[in-house]
């Protein structure tokens, strides 16, 4: 059988096709998926809305939330599945003094971009005002934020 030039353009249009559609499917992420953590982040227990709270009362009369450190857990999905990163966010007058992520991949991708975001992740949220975060991409990594904004949701609950 001879493969003419019309063929090996449909083929190439189609597999550009599948590529495109492919990739598009990467970029998907379920930010609303959120589990409060209260064992070892590597385990997979979790129970709901209670987190790791070492709060005190705010400074701060104006302050919206409670000053102390919160940990949540926050998931999104990846093309390699389900995935998760544990966060740990110290609140000072509403505005964030640290920040600590752990990863929680299990996918040898996932804990590459996880690593990547964790490197990079203080360098954008330390001194911001929490009600002023929303990641969406850090040092290479946009679907590791769907994850970590939804731990800050839950902060946000838990802190309020």
């Amino acid at each position: 059988m001879q493969i003419t030039r019309r063929s090996r353009v449909g083929l190439t249009l189609i597999g550009g096709l599948s590529l495109v559609g492919s990739l598009a499917g990467c970029a998907v992420q379920d930010s609303s998926a959120m589990t409060s953590e209260t064992t070892e982040p590597s385990s997979s227990a979790t129970t709901a809305p209670e987190a790791t709270t070492e709060a005190t009362e705010s400074a701060d009369a104006g302050s919206v939330y409670t000053d102390g450190t919160y940990t949540e857990t926050g998931e999104y999905t990846s093309p390699g599945g389900q995935e998760s990163v544990t966060v740990t966010i110290t609140l000072e007058s509403d505005v964030v003094t640290a920040v600590d992520v752990v990863s929680n991949a299990e996918n040898p991708n996932s804990k590459r971009y996880q690593g990547e975001f964790v490197a990079g992740i203080a360098d954008v949220v330390v001194g911001q005002n929490i009600d002023d975060l929303s990641v969406s991409k850090v040092a290479g990594s946009s679907l590791t934020s769907g994850g970590f904004n939804a731990a800050v949701d839950a902060i946000k609950a838990d802190a309020s």
